[in-house]
């Protein structure tokens, strides 16, 4: 086949270190649009891009030049020496070092558009921690929890 075509849709989603709440009111929009400017460069089309406090949701249409890990690594890279240049109380701002990153099938993708628009309501009920051990469990990945959290 002379021609590669592509198509991957990928939620990934990562917190702040120790899930400090970093995100603020006064930092979320200008972060979350600074993260999907770093996906739109590495041709990686951001569907939508958000979050809450202490971590982020990125819906994007996956790039065939691109591996995975690279663009996290991009994002993370990025976004977090971003955040320091943003003000002394963003200084000690750093990202965990995982991340989780689940296929989302077209069918699927405003489902998951309105699952991010939503996020400050969602965890008026659930901490990130919850919502992500609901993503494994969901994905069916096995995990041991020391590993997962710092």
């Amino acid at each position: 086949m002379p021609q590669s075509l592509v198509k991957n849709y990928v939620h990934i989603t990562f917190s702040t270190k120790h899930r400090f709440p970093f995100i603020d009111d006064q930092i979320k929009d200008e972060l979350f649009g600074y993260l999907g400017g770093i996906c739109k460069n590495l041709e990686c089309n951001p569907i939508k891009v958000g979050g809450h406090s202490d971590h982020v949701h990125i819906l994007c249409l996956l790039s065939r030049k691109v591996a995975l890990m690279k663009l996290v690594e991009k994002v993370k890279t990025g976004s977090s020496k971003w955040m320091k240049t943003k003000g002394m109380k963003y200084q000690k701002f750093y990202w965990q070092n995982g991340y989780g990153a689940f296929s989302v099938h077209e069918s699927q993708i405003d489902v998951i558009k309105k699952y991010i628009e939503n996020q400050a309501d969602h965890h008026r009920k659930k901490s990130f921690k919850e919502e992500y051990r609901e993503f494994l469990k969901e994905y069916n990945i096995e995990f041991d929890e020391k590993y997962v959290w710092d």
